[in-house]
């Protein structure tokens, strides 16, 4: 993929912080002419613009050819409208923009930061257009990006961690589209040829299938023209089908994969969560005491603190279009590994026995809410949640109830979404390490 960072833009958007610490900002939506679901958020303040071009074309849709979709995402910007990689680089830096592309499993996106001087943005909207609509796929460049991409895969090898990573979407996913990893494998990225490519890319890159989100120093009349650059002359085309929902495996298995490393990598959980989910925000409290703050989570406190048992322990929530995973981890000794995992689940199945105390649900109450602002204090940050509010497909005012949601959850709240939700009896673990030493010790 090509990524870019963007340096030089550190102040906040004093205006913004001012009005989000009363309320979120203001979303407007509409639908393009070509069907595509349009986000635009005004601020004020510095001249900057900041698009992302959202589609469902994520790698649960690669349907057998593995990788497919992270391969179609990473050769956008490779070539496209008559220009090279280097032509495009040098377009897009003229003008001080940056522009990326991303994949993950229920998406890919083109996003673009830019300033709002009308000659810069128009090349720089141009220059993204151009990307959407006619990406050349030159067969050198796909050669190039498919090679990088195998001997990315080649290292995931090498990782214990990445592995570990893999087994246990495998284990929590089964047959479901979600259990492969973005990049696929390696057997399956091998296959893959630029007409694979050219075919997911016509099927999925398409109006209807996206979402357009826009944030930053411009009106409604100039971000429906920026909308409409953005969509100019790309097929209207038809939005991808519903995901099969997630089947829950009725009991929990244990995997351990040797691999010699000094460590071994411990991943336990299960499919728990979708986006917009009425148990989401209790069952995000909930794990922010359990294991989602850091150094101060009960989980931290007992396997790290109490016993030593590990550097760095953690519980977190995914959720996505179909139940994403509520996921523990840690890393450990080789021989503290049953011990780390029988801690770290004891506490778990306490929490859910006991719920949070008073003061847990004070403290993560305050950390949640008197840490939002932040969140959203920049447009880079900000064009990022109104894509999942888009994408996804959540209330407008999304932003605005979260904290007040997250006020309002009480105890019982908790400890009741945790008893229906999480069940340690059919969380699937994965184990990755306990073989031999590196250099055969």
């Amino acid at each position: 993929m090509h990524v870019k960072r963007f340096a030089g833009f550190t102040v906040f958007f004093l205006i913004l912080l001012s009005t989000c610490a009363q309320a979120g900002p203001e979303i407007q939506h509409w639908i393009s002419s070509k069907g595509a679901r349009v986000y635009f958020v005004r601020t004020q303040g510095l001249p900057l613009l900041d698009v992302r071009v959202v589609f469902d074309a994520g790698s649960a849709r690669d349907g057998k050819q593995f990788g497919v979709a992270a391969l179609t995402s990473t050769l956008l910007d490779a070539g496209a409208g008559g220009w090279d990689a280097d032509t495009i680089a040098r377009r897009v830096e003229g003008v001080g923009a940056l522009l990326s592309t991303g994949v993950s499993r229920d998406s890919a996106w083109l996003a673009l930061r830019s300033l709002t001087d009308s000659r810069k943005l128009t090349l720089a909207l141009d220059t993204a257009n151009a990307i959407l609509r006619a990406p050349t796929f030159e067969q050198k460049d796909f050669d190039r990006k498919k090679k990088q991409m195998l001997v990315a895969l080649q290292r995931r090898e090498e990782s214990p961690g990445a592995l570990a990573n893999v087994a246990y979407f495998k284990a929590l996913y089964g047959d479901h589209p979600y259990a492969h990893p973005v990049n696929g494998f390696t057997d399956s990225v091998k296959p893959l040829s630029r007409d694979h490519v050219m075919s997911f890319y016509r099927r999925y890159y398409v109006a209807n299938n996206a979402v357009v989100v826009i944030v930053g120093d411009v009106d409604r009349g100039q971000a429906e023209a920026i909308a409409g650059t953005l969509l100019r002359d790309l097929p209207e085309g038809e939005r991808a089908p519903a995901l099969p929902a997630v089947v829950v495996a009725p009991a929990g298995k244990t995997e351990r994969i040797q691999f010699a490393s000094e460590q071994t990598h411990v991943l336990s959980g299960m499919p728990v969560v979708r986006r917009g989910d009425p148990d989401y925000v209790p069952l995000y409290v909930g794990n922010h005491i359990l294991g989602g703050s850091g150094l101060v989570s009960k989980i931290t406190e007992e396997v790290r603190e109490k016993r030593g048992l590990s550097y760095s322990a953690y519980s977190y929530l995914v959720p996505m279009a179909r139940k994403g995973p509520f996921t523990m981890g840690l890393q450990t000794r080789n021989d503290q590994t049953d011990q780390a995992l029988e801690v770290m689940l004891q506490t778990l199945n306490d929490f859910i026995a006991q719920g949070p105390t008073d003061k847990d649900l004070g403290d993560a109450k305050k950390n949640i809410t008197g840490g939002f602002v932040l969140r959203i204090d920049s447009n880079k940050k900000l064009v990022e949640y109104v894509a999942m509010i888009g994408f996804y497909e959540l209330p407008l005012d999304y932003l605005d109830r979260f904290p007040e949601q997250v006020e309002a959850v009480s105890r019982e709240a908790v400890a009741d979404a945790f008893k229906r939700r999480i069940h340690p009896d059919r969380f699937q673990t994965v184990l990755v390490g306990g073989g031999a030493k590196p250099g055969g010790e």
